[in-house]
């Protein structure tokens, strides 16, 4: 890939339905963090890597820092396609940016979250910060740092 060509964005494609939205049809700022985590999930199962395999092997991906900037509202009814970049690796922090593109193409929210990678095999209240992924992980997320190898568009 050039430096001119940028990977392709992961997307998930949703559309704000009642149980999204507060009691005037916007949508609830609460819905933007489950729509953030299902296309993380959806990306990494993409990549090749299903979480729930991760999870059973004893290994989280807890969200560390998050930030969400609202453009404009989304309403119920609106189809959004929330689109994911996964950015380097910073230390131990693997931060993903996210944008909310409504039909239209505005950009109604952007995103900034970053995980870390925590080992919970040792039982409750064994947390360890890894520094190193496994194998798997590794591969997964050279993968999501390419971005798709077309666009997959993964809707309800």
């Amino acid at each position: 890939m050039t430096e001119q060509q940028q990977p392709q964005p992961w997307r998930l494609i949703r559309r704000v339905l009642p149980q999204h939205t507060d009691h005037a049809g916007v949508m609830w700022h609460g819905s933007y963090l489950g729509w953030l985590e299902e296309a993380r999930v959806e990306a990494l199962e993409q990549a090749g890597l299903a979480y729930s395999d991760l999870s059973a092997r004893g290994f989280e991906l807890p969200v560390v820092s998050l930030q969400i900037h609202y453009r404009q509202a989304l309403l119920h009814g609106d189809l959004v396609t929330l689109e994911s970049e996964v950015q380097p690796q910073q230390g131990v922090k693997l931060p993903w940016k996210s944008r909310f593109v409504k039909a239209d193409g505005s950009v109604a929210a952007e995103a900034q979250v970053d995980l870390v990678l925590v080992d919970l095999s040792a039982g409750p209240g064994q947390r360890r910060l890894l520094r190193k992924h496994p194998g798997d992980l590794q591969r997964a997320i050279a993968t999501l740092l390419r971005g798709p190898a077309r666009d997959p568009g993964v809707s309800l």
